[in-house]
């Protein structure tokens, strides 16, 4: 790749978001350990317990956030003042979405309404949210929550928005526990899903030519000026 200055490795990816994948890596190890001791019905009935008013006021907000259309609006918006990192940040959203909805109908796994179906009595449901039952393993949004946080940490350039970034998807993640949307395991399993395939994405989207020459270099309204390398 000596002809192409704009190939970059993990490493390099690495270098510019680890304030976001270290973290994530010690949760991870800890989400895997937390399965290793603790059953499924252990884990999401000692989150259901942790309910408040709050919580209950603020965590469908997290989820919203998770939405994919939330991703959409945001990528078109920085489209107006840059086609490079729109177009990673809605690649990557659409690559990790096709992931997860394939995993979705491929384990076909109950969600926790239908799964606890005869312990309604003993469950706690936020008031106003729409409950689901069916394609519960992975989490669409975390899948995304943790795709699109770790685009930006990349893009932004940023180290103080790694942090930040990661404990947003974090919270998006957790709050599809706390609706009883998804089980611990849907939730771990989205946000490898979100990291890992866009690690690989932006290493092999962001290393093309073209997305970093030309129109691509500016935005719809905002036009970059000439240079070597970005």
């Amino acid at each position: 790749m000596a002809n192409n200055p704009y190939h970059i490795d993990l490493a390099h990816i690495y270098g510019k978001v680890k304030l976001f994948i270290i973290p994530y890596l010690v949760l991870l190890l800890g989400c895997l350990t937390i399965k290793t001791i603790y059953t499924r019905e252990q884990i999401y009935f000692f989150i259901n317990g942790l309910h408040t008013s709050f919580g209950d006021f603020i965590f469908p907000l997290f989820t919203d956030l998770g939405d994919g259309w939330t991703v959409i609006i945001f990528g078109l918006i920085v489209s107006l003042f840059s086609l490079r990192r729109s177009f990673l940040i809605l690649t990557g959203y659409g690559l990790t979405a096709l992931v997860a909805q394939a995993l979705k109908f491929m384990f076909d796994m109950p969600r926790p309404y239908l799964y606890f179906k005869d312990m309604h009595d003993k469950m706690y449901f936020v008031k106003g949210v729409d409950m689901l039952s069916y394609h519960s393993f992975p989490s669409g949004h975390t899948v995304t929550a943790f795709s699109a946080c770790l685009t930006m940490s990349y893009l932004f350039r940023n180290k103080y928005l790694d942090l930040p970034m990661f404990l947003l998807a974090c919270c998006i993640g957790y709050s599809r526990m706390y609706l009883s949307q998804h089980f611990f395991e849907d939730v771990a399993a989205g946000s490898a899903v979100g990291v890992f395939v866009t690690l690989f994405w932006l290493k092999w989207l962001d290393s093309r030519r073209f997305i970093h020459e030309g129109k691509w270099r500016g935005g719809f309204i905002w036009k970059a000026k000439p240079t070597s390398l970005q």
